[in-house]
């Protein structure tokens, strides 16, 4: 089942919750933040902009220069140059929000936006590919491992479903901290995600799976910081109906000496008609619950995979 979701906090860009912060004085209220995410996480709110002292209604600002390094300067006050300022308060950002276990980002922000951001040249044109916003880059450096996605992005169900899922591995790693990490709970986390590991990256599943099988004589507080990062970032490559099928193969042979001809056939049957595309992952997924609610596998039970985040958030409808 999901971890429980009563403390989870997630930053989030102040615009998206429709406080009037833009350099314009309005704001970018999102639906899916205000009205969704909301009842399932706590929300910690920051206008960079503003923190750095820069007032609502102001002139804007905008990148410039080498896309890999960008300046943040004034659009109409071309002496005005806030990039210092806003890579130091995206460090202390990220230092002083140690608990939150996501990020919710301004898509197309000089100082928020994660990605493809336009960084102009000394022709007045934006560079191909663009940059990233320079809060929203310091940030994602100092925590490297924290779940980051954009308003924008997040309108994508396979994107969204991925992001959320890897809030909630976040948040049960840090619990485990919490709790004093152990070796043996290191590698019961590791077998809860196992399978959520397979859809993802079957190269991390394999390399992982040895790795902790060999960790032993590793010291823990060595082993469990690289072993997270690698996790995490097997996590962000979003799994494919491939993928899905793949593991829906591998669960559902549990189930083979316990279920009729017909059931079986049945199972199969919904399992092919997801890679197919004709229904979404939430068909043969409620099938094979019901299953295991009758003929119950204690190593499946505590697969994360079946339910990574809250079934009423309905992400995989539309997968």
């Amino acid at each position: 089942m999901a971890a429980t979701t009563g403390t989870i906090k997630i930053g989030i860009s102040a615009c998206l919750l429709g406080r009037p912060v833009r350099f314009n004085g309005g704001h970018k209220a999102s639906q899916l933040c205000m009205e969704v995410l909301s009842q399932h996480f706590e929300f910690i709110a920051l206008c960079p902009e503003q923190a750095i002292g820069l007032g609502t209604p102001r002139p804007p600002i905008r990148l410039v220069g080498d896309p890999q390094s960008p300046r943040a300067k004034g659009t109409v006050n071309r002496e005005l140059d806030v990039s210092e300022a806003l890579s130091a308060y995206g460090q202390q950002a990220a230092a002083k929000l140690h608990d939150i276990c996501g990020y919710i980002l301004m898509q197309k922000s000089p100082s928020c936006g994660m990605e493809r951001v336009k960084v102009y040249q000394d022709d007045g044109h934006p560079a191909e590919g663009g940059g990233r916003g320079l809060f929203a880059a310091a940030l994602m450096r100092e925590r490297p491992d924290l779940p980051v996605e954009e308003d924008g992005r997040l309108n994508d169900p396979v994107l969204r479903e991925n992001f959320i899922t890897r809030i909630f591995v976040y948040a049960e790693w840090r619990r485990l901290l919490q709790a004093g990490l152990t070796r043996s709970a290191l590698m019961a986390f590791h077998a809860r995600y196992k399978y959520q590991l397979m859809a993802t990256s079957r190269v991390h599943y394999q390399l992982l799976g040895r790795a902790v099988a060999q960790s032993a004589d590793t010291p823990l507080q060595q082993f469990a910081p690289w072993y997270f990062s690698q996790l995490m970032t097997a996590l962000k490559q979003p799994a494919s109906r491939g993928s899905h099928s793949n593991v829906l193969q591998h669960i559902s042979g549990y189930l083979k000496h316990v279920l009729s001809s017909s059931e079986r056939q049945e199972l199969q049957h919904l399992i092919e008609q997801y890679r197919l595309g004709i229904v979404p992952l939430v068909v043969p997924l409620t099938l094979i619950k019901h299953h295991f609610r009758r003929h119950p596998d204690a190593y499946i039970e505590q697969q994360a995979y079946l339910q990574p985040h809250p079934e009423k958030l309905g992400l995989r409808n539309a997968l």
